[in-house]
């Protein structure tokens, strides 16, 4: 059935079209927000995390990603905070757990993986959750470190790589206290360190510990960054802020766009 159209209404379209076409390339380039979910556990202490740890990450990128659509998810929301729809939409998923790792269903580990390896998202995986299941399943190592020691140290970190897009703008900066995870790290061999640091334990002794470790899992990105422990305020500081934000973009690839768009 034809449907008739007035002589108005076909003006009024020609009209549309004919403006359509003058608009700038930049509207009909645009596409939908980036979107990075910060998943964590809720078992951080409310003294220095009020809204969570996922809630302090998730406030700084707010600031720093205007453009990305920002969300927070917990093992306690429905699938965990992370069905499958949201994976699908989801470009980053940045990880911090201590407590429950167990508590992670096989399931949710197999989706996330499938989600980097085949489907390219990003996993940033912070801290303790080194031993998180679906690090583990990315790393396929034991994950483990020789020695955890919550006993006063402080660390010098170090930018290794300053042309490593983690590190944009990053300056060298101290941490006052940190949990010190010694080496080895059972991991695969990194193809980045961007961060490296230096421990001073309380006796004055010192150690080596690398920061910031990168790989390329399939199509997807991991990034594992060693300070967040939940006793101390690792992401409330500038640095750290700051190497979150980038640690993003660099998960999602934003820096090979930008390096194919230059060309």
């Amino acid at each position: 059935m034809k449907t008739a159209v007035s002589r108005r209404t076909a003006l009024g379209l020609g009209a549309a079209a004919v403006a359509s076409a003058f608009l700038p390339l930049e509207v009909w380039a645009a596409s939908p927000k980036r979107r990075v979910v910060v998943w964590s556990e809720g078992t951080a202490p409310k003294n220095v995390y009020p809204n969570d740890i996922n809630g302090a990450i998730a406030d700084a990128l707010k600031k720093s990603l205007p453009d990305w659509e920002v969300v927070t998810a917990s093992i306690n929301d429905p699938d965990q905070g992370v069905s499958e729809e949201s994976l699908n939409m989801t470009d980053v998923l940045m990880w911090w757990g201590h407590k429950r790792h167990r508590d992670v269903k096989d399931e949710v580990v197999e989706a996330v993986f499938k989600r980097v390896n085949e489907g390219g998202m990003g996993f940033i995986s912070l801290h303790s959750s080194h031993f998180a299941k679906p690090y583990k399943r990315l790393m396929g190592t034991a994950c483990t470190w020789s020695e955890y020691k919550a006993d006063g140290t402080s660390v010098s970190i170090t930018v290794k790589e300053p042309d490593h897009p983690i590190c944009k703008g990053v300056k060298d900066f101290q941490l006052p206290l940190i949990e010190r995870y010694g080496e080895p790290f059972a991991v695969p061999e990194p193809e980045a360190v961007p961060l490296d640091g230096v421990y001073t334990k309380p006796d004055g002794t010192k150690a080596p510990g690398r920061m910031g470790l990168c790989w390329t899992i399939g199509k997807g990105r991991v990034f594992y960054f060693t300070p967040g422990h939940e006793t101390y305020d690792d992401f409330f500081r500038p640095e750290v802020k700051l190497i979150m934000a980038n640690a993003v973009k660099w998960a999602a690839g934003t820096d090979r766009q930008e390096r194919s768009t230059s060309r």
